[in-house]
C-alpha cells in the first residue's frame, strides 16, 4: 500500500504528501476551496501569468517546511514525528482564512483579518479530526515550548515568505524576486530554542530581503495592480451602498450573504460554525460572476466600475511625494461632477486617495538571528555588511479615471 501521494509542482518539482492527517486536510473541502482563490489577487492584469492559487502556495510552503525540518534533524535538533506533522499542518492551514482575491477585500467585504479566520478554521477542523490538530494550533499561536517551530510558520524568515517570493517570481516572470531558498534552508539551525541562520548564509539572507523589497514595489504594489484592486474595492462599496438603499443588486448566494450584512470578528466567534460554512462557499468565482453581471446594472457608477474591471479599462493611479492637496482634489471632483463622460454621483468612487507602506525588514521585533562562527547569536542588523535597516517606505497616491488627464 502506498504511503504517500506525489504532486508535481512547477516551482519545486515533485512534492511528497504523506497519507494520513496531512493528506486528509488537503482533501478537505475547506482546503480545496483554496484552488479558487488567486494568490496575488488582480496582479494578472499586469503580469498575465500570475494566475496561481493559495492552494499551490500552501503546498509549496509545506514542502519547504519539510525540507527545513529534515535539515534541522540532520544537525541533531530533537524534533519528534508528532512535532514534524504539527508544523506541517500549521503551514498548510496558515492561509485557510483568505477570502476572494486574497488581501484585497479583507476589510471591505468582510471585517475580519484572515489570520483570525484561519485559526477559527483550524479549531473547527480540530473537532472534526478529533483533536489531531491540538499541537498544530499551539505551534500556530506560538504557545509551544519550541519557538523555532512557530518561526518556521510565521516570522521574518518563515517558509510562507520563502515560498511566495519564489512562486510569485516564477509566475509573474519578475526575476528580481528569485531567492536562494535552498541555500537558506541548508543554513538553518537552532540555538536556545530559537531559529538561527549560520553565518555562511548571510548573503543569501541579504538577497532574500532585497528581493522582498523589490517584489513589493514591482509586483504587489505596482501602480496598475493597485489601481485594479482599488477599483474592485470601490465596486463592492457601491454595490453595498445600493443594497443598503433598498435597490436590487444581483449576486451569487455566497456573495449575497456577505453583501447584505456587515459581519464582524465577534460574529464569527459567536456563530463560528454557521459563518465559517458560509465563508467556505465564497471564492473568486462569486466576485467574477457578480462583476460580469454588474456591467449592465442600471446604476451608472456600479456598471462603469464593473465594465472597467471586466475589460481591463482601469483608472490611472499616480504616486505622489506627499498627500494630494485640497485644491487638487477639489479640481478633480469638480471635473468628475461637471463632465458628461461620467455618471452622476461618481466622485466618491472614482477619486480615491491613500498611501501604501512597506518595511522589508523590521529591527524592532523578532529579528533574524545569525549564528556566528564563534557560536554567538546576533541579530541580523548587527552582522550584515549590507547595512540592514528597518526603514519603512511610504508612498502616497491618487486614483482617478484616465479621461480626466485629457480634459485638463
Amino acid at each position: 500500500m502506498k504511503k504517500h501521494k506525489i504532486l508535481n509542482d512547477p516551482v519545486y518539482g515533485f512534492i511528497t504528501l504523506p497519507y494520513g492527517t496531512l493528506f486528509d486536510i488537503v482533501e478537505h473541502p475547506y482546503f480545496q476551496r483554496l484552488r479558487r482563490i488567486k494568490q496575488v489577487s488582480l496582479t494578472h492584469y499586469v503580469y498575465p501569468g500570475a494566475m496561481h492559487t493559495r492552494f499551490l502556495h500552501a503546498l509549496g510552503a509545506f514542502h519547504l517546511v519539510r525540507q527545513s525540518l529534515d535539515v534541522l534533524i540532520s544537525k541533531g535538533i530533537e524534533i519528534s514525528e508528532a512535532e514534524c506533522e504539527a508544523v506541517c499542518v500549521a503551514i498548510l492551514l496558515h492561509d485557510i482564512g483568505h477570502g476572494p482575491f486574497s488581501h484585497t477585500l479583507e476589510h471591505t467585504l468582510i471585517q475580519v483579518h484572515h489570520e483570525t479566520l484561519s485559526l477559527l478554521f483550524m479549531q473547527r477542523l480540530n473537532e472534526e479530526f478529533r483533536g489531531r490538530l491540538d499541537l498544530a494550533i499551539r505551534i500556530f499561536r506560538n504557545q509551544y515550548d519550541k519557538p523555532f517551530l512557530h518561526q518556521l510558520v510565521s516570522g521574518q524568515l518563515d517558509m510562507d515568505r520563502m515560498d511566495y517570493l519564489n512562486r510569485d517570481s516564477y509566475f509573474t516572470g519578475v526575476s528580481e524576486g528569485v531567492i536562494g531558498y535552498d541555500r537558506i534552508i541548508k543554513m538553518l539551525n537552532v540555538r536556545d530554542g530559537q531559529l538561527v541562520v549560520e553565518q555562511k548564509g548571510i548573503y543569501s539572507i541579504e538577497k532574500f530581503l532585497i528581493a522582498r523589497r523589490l517584489m513589493y514595489w514591482q509586483v504587489y504594489l505596482h501602480k496598475t495592480v493597485l489601481a485594479a484592486e482599488l477599483m474592485l474595492v470601490q465596486t463592492l462599496k457601491r454595490a453595498r451602498h445600493l443594497i443598503d438603499r433598498g435597490e436590487t443588486v444581483f449576486a451569487p448566494p455566497a456573495l449575497a450573504f456577505f453583501l447584505n450584512q456587515t459581519i464582524t470578528a465577534d460574529d464569527f466567534i459567536g456563530r463560528r460554525d454557521e459563518l465559517l460554512d458560509h465563508f467556505a462557499r465564497l471564492d473568486d468565482t462569486d466576485l467574477a460572476s457578480a462583476i460580469k453581471a454588474w456591467q449592465t446594472h442600471g446604476d451608472g457608477v456600479l456598471s462603469y466600475l464593473a465594465w472597467g474591471l471586466a475589460n481591463r479599462k482601469l483608472f490611472r493611479l499616480r504616486f505622489l511625494d506627499g498627500p494630494a492637496s485640497a485644491e487638487e482634489l477639489a479640481g478633480w471632483r469638480q471635473q468628475l461632477n461637471q463632465s458628461d463622460h461620467y455618471p452622476a454621483g461618481c466622485e466618491d468612487y472614482f477619486l480615491v486617495t491613500g498611501q501604501e507602506s512597506n518595511t522589508a525588514y523590521s529591527t524592532f521585533k523578532d529579528e533574524i538571528r545569525i549564528l556566528t562562527k564563534d557560536e554567538r547569536v546576533l541579530p541580523m542588523s548587527q552582522v550584515s555588511d549590507f547595512g540592514v535597516r528597518g526603514t519603512s517606505v511610504t508612498k502616497y497616491y491618487v486614483m482617478y479615471p484616465k479621461g480626466l488627464d485629457a480634459e485638463q
